[in-house]
């Protein structure tokens, strides 16, 4: 009885015209349904209504596009619960993150939880690049939304590097300082771009209060813009990329008196109301999709929650770092930039030119230029595009880590600076490591398109050496290295 009038009273409700008319189905039951609610929900109707099987395998993209979002979507929301515990003034910032400390109620959570999802961020971005750069995802018509892929690595970039500061306590200061030093090499415009981002001629107020206004407020209505328009690429260019031939995965299905099933006399036409046919035209056939609900959509939830229970157990059992308040007159030896940066201190000890404006020129624009370089068909939506691919990732990964140890071990032997101190800067420039691996990848990269005759596999080479070089020196950068920059064996 109970039971019964408890549904009656639901049922009620859920027809009521207030309910419909935020509600506009009810659940779904049947495929129409499905795709009526994904179609008229303002949330869900970012997703596709139907989705290929082949999507949904975790080994094609390991989520980590979604990844990334959730994560951004916590640090939005950590991020504005933490702007009404913080002034951003150099009398109050770190007394602020002491307050969150030790006062404020869940606020060492709060930003130790901001604080970890950000360098997750930050990781898993540049992992996503990765994955979509050796499934070869960036073909026609998906050029401009690598472009974008890019720019969003950048964006994350800078949005981790300006929230670096606003602690305000030795950390922060010495490597935001390092950080900019670092901007500042460009020339011409160097010196300016430092003077911009920090205010004047050193880290103080003005830099905090700039740093506090981009962080929190600039860059994040960037990245929301970007994002929004990498999503919509993203569904307009064909949805996610995957082998066209694989075996599709093998769910559940409705039952088949749900499901929508064309006649075997049905046929499919585009009335043509301009010019051309959008990428999704003959992309897939509708009877080859599943509903995006429940299937893309339950996989989505279940994501989020262990995106949400990881950053929530790294910020239950390891506290971000809070060192001492900021000093200028006492920086620490060797000061340090920012982890991700660190692999370009390591390149600017040798040459500030090479290590702080030709590498990262070069890297940025290689990045965006790799769809427009790389346009052969094959090998579309298949990790390292064949196993000569394997073969060619594997061995440049690993052949540069003797490559850079050996260039650096030469360096520290036969430095041009240790035997001719008074060697022209452009001579030190043209033969330091920065430089030499610099040619050493490039000519690699070259010996390996003309052995195979691949502009795809020389890009591999290229890109799977530079990675590999990038992870190492900012290894050394953050474990082997001491004062002075010197070497130091992290266990003594």
């Amino acid at each position: 009885m109970g039971e019964t009038r408890r549904g009656g009273i639901l049922d009620r409700v859920t027809s009521s015209r207030p309910w419909k008319s935020v509600f506009r189905h009810g659940y779904p039951v049947t495929d129409l349904d499905r795709m009526a609610t994904m179609f008229t929900n303002f949330f869900l109707h970012l997703l596709p209504a139907k989705v290929h099987p082949n999507s949904l395998r975790l080994t094609y993209t390991w989520a980590l596009g979604m990844a990334t979002f959730y994560l951004m979507v916590i640090l939005f929301v950590t991020g504005f619960l933490l702007m009404f515990f913080y002034i951003p003034a150099t009398d109050w910032a770190y007394h602020n993150m002491k307050d969150l400390q030790f006062a404020v109620s869940f606020g060492l959570l709060l930003r130790n939880m901001h604080r970890w999802a950000a360098h997750g961020m930050v990781a898993l971005v540049f992992l996503h690049m990765c994955r979509v750069f050796y499934t070869a995802s960036y073909r026609p018509p998906r050029e401009f939304n690598w472009v974008l892929g890019v720019l969003l690595w950048l964006v994350t970039l800078f949005l981790s590097f300006t929230g670096y500061l606003l602690p305000w306590d030795q950390l922060a200061f010495w490597a935001i300082t390092v950080g900019t030093s670092i901007a500042s090499y460009p020339p011409w415009i160097g010196e300016t771009i430092r003077v911009l981002m920090l205010g004047g001629q050193q880290v103080g107020q003005g830099a905090l209060l700039r740093f506090y206004v981009l962080h929190v407020a600039v860059l994040p209505a960037v990245l929301g813009l970007l994002v929004a328009i990498h999503f919509w690429r993203v569904r307009k260019d064909g949805g996610l990329s995957r082998p066209e031939n694989a075996a599709p995965l093998t769910v559940a299905s409705p039952a088949a008196e749900e499901r929508f099933v064309p006649g075997p006399q049905k046929t499919y036409a585009l009335v043509e109301v301009v010019s051309g046919t959008t990428p999704m035209v003959g992309a897939q056939a509708p009877e080859e999709e599943l509903p995006s609900w429940p299937y893309l959509l339950f996989r989505l939830v279940v994501l989020f929650q262990v995106v949400l229970a990881m950053t929530l157990l790294l910020g239950i059992f390891l506290n971000a770092p809070l060192e001492e308040l900021a000093n200028p007159v006492h920086p620490p030896n060797p000061a340090k930039a920012p982890w991700y940066f660190l692999g370009l201190q390591e390149l600017v000890s040798y040459s500030a030119l090479v290590g702080g404006v030709v590498v990262p020129g070069l890297l940025v624009l290689g990045l965006m230029s790799i769809p427009y370089v790389d346009r052969a068909g094959e090998g579309g939506g298949i990790w390292f595009t064949s196993r000569q691919g394997k073969r060619i990732t594997l061995w440049s990964f690993v052949g540069t880590i003797p490559f850079t140890l050996g260039l650096l071990y030469l360096n520290a032997r036969f430095g041009l600076r240790r035997f001719l101190a008074e060697v022209p800067q452009g001579v030190v420039d043209l033969l330091n490591p920065a430089t030499l691996l610099l040619v050493g990848i490039a000519a690699f990269s070259i010996l390996i398109g003309w052995r195979t005759h691949s502009r795809r596999m020389a890009a591999v080479a290229l890109f799977s050496a530079y990675l590999s070089a990038y992870v190492l020196l900012m290894i050394i950068g953050t474990f082997f290295r001491g004062p002075n920059w010197d070497w130091v064996w992290p266990w003594k």
